[in-house]
């Protein structure tokens, strides 16, 4: 369901993306080319001079939950994976290249390009540099966390750019196979 905020803000997708007719997309909310939004997901901006920018190429799995308070904006990269379950809250930045694992929540954190984020973890008002790995079930909200945190590995960034370029062929799949599309 797409639908206005009660600021009557409406939200703009790209003709090239594909959003599952269960999802629902709230308010000022962009959603650029070739984005694949999945079954159940929530991308809400309707509070008072909120957004959610969401870049090229990335995807929002089923049930992905991301919502921008009043006054804050939700910015995702391109070719980006938010993967199943996962809670972006705003304010909020991830950059291009990241993978968002299963269930994993973020909140008032700017997350910078190339991260990997395993299941089940939490980042709560950080910033997080180029290329680093979140471990599954880590809690980062401090500084000082972020330093014990090790690289991205090869197989991390194949993995990432694996779910990337699956999601992007269901997107050109359900556009081509004629799926019904909620525009």
């Amino acid at each position: 369901m797409i639908q206005r905020n009660p600021n009557g803000d409406y939200p703009k997708i790209d003709k090239t993306a594909y959003v599952d007719p269960t999802a629902m997309i709230i308010g000022k909310v962009k959603i650029g080319k070739n984005v694949f939004v999945a079954p159940g997901a929530v991308i809400r901006a309707d509070e008072t001079k909120s957004s959610v920018s969401i870049g090229d190429g990335s995807n929002i799995q089923d049930r992905v939950i991301i919502h921008a308070l009043g006054n804050s904006s939700v910015i995702i990269g391109e070719n980006t994976s938010l993967s199943h379950g996962c809670i972006v809250h705003g304010p909020c930045r991830i950059g291009k290249e990241c993978f968002v694992g299963f269930g994993s929540v973020i909140f008032k954190a700017l997350i910078k390009d190339n991260v990997f984020i395993k299941s089940l973890a939490v980042i709560d008002g950080v910033k997080i540099p180029n290329g680093k790995l979140i471990p599954n079930g880590a809690i980062i909200s401090t500084s000082r966390k972020i330093e014990s945190l090790q690289s991205v590995s090869k197989e991390e960034v194949l993995f990432a750019k694996k779910v990337s370029d699956t999601n992007l062929r269901l997107v050109k799949g359900y556009k081509r196979g004629g799926m019904r599309d909620v525009r």
